[in-house]
């Protein structure tokens, strides 16, 4: 089995370097050249309409909507992520892909903001706000400061550590907020006060880690603040919705396994069991209504369409992340990949982006999909070689 992993994950690996990292995503859309061109398109209307197209689409068509392939921060962050998982043998010049993608991080940043925070590589419409390209929010900040505690703890220079304290005085000095029992980070912009549960729960995650490694407690109280509003927010079978707006109620994979995660790390970081109840619940109700019997992880809990790759991969770490809470949850992550080899590997060395009910989006995705994967893979890899580890060690005074 590590065998089909580890060949995979190298494969994945040679392809993204191949692409320089660059890729394509499924909401940029609005990097389009035709927006430029044809200027009656540049509103909100066509911005959303555009998106959902391409995103649909069964066919890439972007090379014809003269979309460029860009690096995006969250990428290279969850690149950086999976590199510091590998094995230093297994990559000779890991060491410098590594410094690589730090160096990249840092030009990536968000330019005319005193703090280091980070956007997306492109403008995204939401419902009522244009989001412009590079301006920065909370969930995008919080997995590059997170990537960069990863290399740090590691041993990689203290501008790590330094950006991600800057990070925390952004989300604390900018975004954060609380009114009565509610607490929170804007989200997707500075100015709205949105309640996302993931958002808040991530930013609050960060916020406790960069308390620990800095030993600056300021950043606690509002951490736990907006921690406990999200918590009380948990829905009676475990779960939550996506976030408190009447639109925002529906609960899918990969945002109650960021929620999880959080927690998980919260309670780590600031050595507390306050959220474990919480956290079993939701981790049970996430065990029992994201998966097929073929092991297939559902993007929706009440739906089996679509099935999507980036719930692949959250699927493979929230297992991974739990393992003990369930015995059988590092198999089960290995049946996840498996079925994704089967289902949604090209041997062109990448993963498709979905599988409908009559069909399969064949699109490569660089953000979404391979450096989603790359990491899964990479976690599920480490986890395989320490089983081994751990296994062979404790038969030893057997063998001997």
């Amino acid at each position: 089995m590590n065998t089909e992993l580890k060949a995979a994950l190298f494969k994945l690996l040679a392809y993204c370097r191949a692409e320089e990292w660059a890729g394509y995503d499924p909401y940029d859309a609005l990097t389009s050249g035709l927006f430029t061109k044809l200027p009656l398109l540049d509103s909100r209307f066509p911005r959303l309409a555009m998106t959902q197209v391409l995103k649909r689409s069964p066919i890439n068509i972007r090379h014809l909507a003269l979309i460029p392939k860009a690096q995006n921060p969250k990428a290279m962050a969850l690149f950086l992520s999976a590199l510091l998982q590998v094995k230093s043998e297994d990559l000779p010049d890991r060491d410098d892909l590594i410094q690589y993608m730090i160096t990249r991080l840092a030009d990536l940043r968000s330019k005319d903001v005193p703090y280091d925070c980070w956007g997306y590589s492109f403008p995204w419409q939401t419902r009522n706000v244009l989001v412009p390209l590079g301006a920065p929010n909370v969930v995008c900040t919080a997995f590059v400061a997170s990537s960069l505690l990863d290399a740090y703890q590691q041993g990689w220079d203290g501008l790590c550590l330094r950006m991600a304290v800057s990070t925390a005085e952004y989300i604390l000095n900018e975004l954060y907020w609380s009114e009565g029992e509610a607490a929170g980070f804007s989200y997707p912009m500075p100015q709205i006060r949105s309640h996302t549960y993931n958002a808040n729960l991530l930013a609050a995650a960060l916020l406790c880690r960069v308390a620990r490694l800095s030993n600056d407690r300021r950043f606690v109280e509002p951490a736990l603040r907006a921690v406990r509003y999200a918590v009380s927010k948990q829905l009676a079978d475990g779960s939550w919705y996506y976030g408190e707006s009447p639109k925002s109620r529906w609960i899918d994979n990969f945002h109650t396994g960021y929620n999880l995660g959080a927690l998980q790390s919260i309670g780590r970081e600031l050595e507390t069991d306050e959220f474990d109840t919480c956290m079993r619940r939701g981790f049970e109700f996430y065990r029992a209504n994201f998966f097929r019997e073929d092991a297939a992880p559902k993007y929706f809990h009440n739906q089996v369409y679509p099935l999507d790759i980036h719930s692949v991969a959250q699927s493979i770490l929230t297992l991974l992340a739990f393992k003990d809470f369930d015995s059988t949850n590092v198999e089960l992550a290995h049946c996840v990949f498996r079925w994704a080899m089967k289902h949604m590997w090209d041997d062109r060395g990448f993963f498709y982006y979905r599988v409908l009910r009559l069909g399969t989006i064949r699109t490569s995705y660089m953000r979404w999909s391979q450096a989603w994967m790359l990491l899964a893979m990479s976690a599920l890899l480490r986890d395989s070689d320490g089983m081994v580890k751990h296994s062979l060690t404790r038969r030893s005074p057997v063998l001997a």
